[in-house]
């Protein structure tokens, strides 16, 4: 099958590799590079490197209707869309013979839009999955032609889910494609919305309960973390205890506890600013905390 590949971060390099093993990917599509770090350097996105590790052609175009004439050229049978990063347009969805498909990493219509497996975990979901899903010109919205569903590990983060649900997603697209599978219209009554995370979702409250604090500290990993009075949290994990939220419970070599509206968390680790992560119990005696007073 003559395939046309639209992606651009690490997530979407398991779907493509696994296609180029096993169809022809004609052209893959990407975002532009973009300046990161310190140094803010121009870097490519996953799957401009890895389209150039596999020698396949490569477009990296500011918007995607810039190069329909050259997508249209590499005459695909279908379109693969998996985390490109923008809603593709009807004169696009048109050019292949058999439309796109997408792999979108929940269970829809749960979790529709750009954070899902970020989304599934703060909201303390305990099963997510991968969706392969006909494109069409809403968000996350086209017939579902297969569901894959797997757990989500009491302790288990962002990064790590992501990896699972990339190779999964991977996986079974091959097995749709190979398939002809039926389409199956969502229940757009149940729909559920993953929208971008934003950097001020990080900080906490202490009145929270200690899973909601927790499950966001697995979810914003590694960005934008979480956070509490400019303290970054580093590592944390819940533990046992109770009094005034923000209370300082215990300090030892184990860490910081710290009551919560439910429950309690521990700090192991964390990073004032301006300053390298370090434990939790030497910034604690370094900024004089003490138990049974709030934490500051």
């Amino acid at each position: 099958m003559r395939i046309v590949f639209l992606g651009t971060p690490e997530f979407a390099v398991p779907s493509l590799e696994a296609l180029a093993r096993a169809h022809d990917v004609a052209l893959v599509v990407a975002q532009p590079d973009k300046r990161a770090g310190r140094g803010l350097k121009l870097q490519s996105p996953a799957i401009a490197r890895k389209a150039n590790e596999l020698g396949l052609p490569l477009l990296q175009p500011a918007k995607i209707r810039d190069v329909l004439t050259e997508i249209k050229a590499a005459d695909p049978d279908i379109g693969v869309v998996v985390a490109y990063g923008k809603i593709l347009p009807s004169t696009l969805l048109q050019i292949p013979k058999n439309g796109f498909v997408n792999v979108h990493a929940s269970v829809l219509p749960k979790y529709r839009g750009a954070a899902p497996i970020q989304r599934a975990i703060e909201h303390g979901e305990t099963e997510t999955g991968v969706t392969i899903m006909r494109v069409d010109e809403e968000l996350d919205h086209g017939p579902i032609l297969s569901i894959e569903k797997t757990p989500i590990g009491p302790h288990e983060r962002a990064p790590a889910l992501s990896r699972r649900l990339s190779q999964l997603g991977a996986d079974l697209l091959l097995r749709t494609l190979a398939e002809n599978a039926h389409e199956m219209a969502q229940d757009h009554a149940k729909a559920t919305l993953a929208p971008k995370i934003e950097k001020s979702e990080g900080e906490i409250r202490w009145t929270d309960s200690a899973r909601t604090i927790y499950n966001k500290f697995r979810a914003f990993d590694p960005w934008p973390g979480v956070y509490t009075n400019d303290l970054k949290l580093i590592e944390i994990t819940p533990a046992a205890g109770s009094a005034a939220a923000g209370t300082i419970l215990s300090i030892d070599d184990s860490g910081v506890t710290v009551a919560t509206g439910h429950g309690a968390i521990k700090l192991i680790s964390v990073q004032g600013p301006g300053k390298s992560r370090q434990r939790a119990v030497v910034f604690a005696r370094g900024a004089g905390w003490r138990v049974g007073e709030p934490i500051s």
